[in-house]
């Protein structure tokens, strides 16, 4: 091979070494990992035959203390993690659909799997919240198997349907740049995982993205809409015949509930422990 050949090609591979990504360590770094929108995500909602709560469904939410069976209601949304298959029984036995609570945007230190979410995927704690952390939405490839295993969970525990906490990460200080398209993409992974496992599936809160993701999900829970003056953002889901849970925790019943019940919304005060308290619309 002529000596000018070799040189050549000698820079040519020496232009494309200094043009290559490196770590700290100077070791060449791969493709960047998979984003929720990278990766086989449907924009189609799956169609599933699962229950849909009706506008003016009752409904008791209780996550922390004993479970107060003494309350009627048609629906009750408890923690997944902290109630077992007996509890589920029980309520069903009385009449009542049963919802698991679960967070799929934070990492929660006191959880048994918290163990499981690698610390590249771990963001600012929640401002309420300090052993809570939001998680990178758009690293689906880890995330993922973690979630469909507590979906997994929800299901064998013979629950109804699943409320998805924490699904608006973009909206807040995560950490990570996240954007609309990502928890967009996310959300709708979260909804036909839970569709594939027989379970309804509830968006919480998330306003603004109602309209690309009512015809996802089945119901909806929100927190004080009342109170901020946003509920008429949740009108699509009563007017597509689903349930609209909601709480509010300042305003006292006599400052809401008619209003609550004009728009079929099923409202009440809780604390925001989410005990047994309750006043009911």
């Amino acid at each position: 091979m002529p000596k000018s050949v070799t040189i050549s090609a000698l820079f040519l591979f020496l232009l494309l070494i200094g043009c290559s990504d490196t770590d700290d360590n100077g070791s060449l770094e791969g493709p960047p990992p998979p984003t929720p929108d990278d990766m086989s995500i449907s924009a189609t909602p799956l169609v599933a035959d699962v229950w849909i709560p009706a506008p003016g469904t009752s409904w008791e939410w209780q996550l922390t203390g004993p479970i107060d069976l003494s309350v009627e209601a048609d629906v009750w949304d408890i923690d997944m993690l902290e109630n077992d298959a007996g509890v589920v029984d029980e309520l069903h036995a009385r009449g009542s659909r049963v919802i698991c609570y679960i967070s799929v945007g934070t990492w929660e230190e006191p959880r048994p799997d918290a163990d499981r979410f690698p610390d590249e995927v771990l963001g600012e704690p929640l401002e309420d919240h300090p052993d809570e952390r939001w998680l990178d939405i758009r690293r689906l490839d880890l995330l993922g198997p973690i979630m469909e295993a507590r979906l997994d969970e929800c299901r064998d525990k013979g629950f109804d349907g699943v409320e998805f906490d924490n699904v608006d990460g973009y909206d807040n200080d995560s950490g990570f740049p996240l954007t609309y398209g990502d928890q967009l993409a996310y959300n709708r992974f979260l909804a036909n995982e839970a569709h594939k496992r027989g379970l309804s599936a509830a968006l919480k809160n998330d306003l603004e993205q109602i309209p690309d993701l009512l015809d996802f999900f089945d119901f909806a829970i929100n927190e004080e809409c009342f109170q901020y003056h946003e509920c008429d953002a949740l009108l699509p889901f009563i007017e597509a015949g689903k349930a609209v849970f909601a709480v509010e925790y300042e305003l006292a019943p006599d400052e809401f509930c008619d209003q609550a019940n004009a728009m079929r919304f099923s409202a009440m005060r809780k604390d925001p422990v989410l005990d047994a308290y309750r006043e009911v619309c």
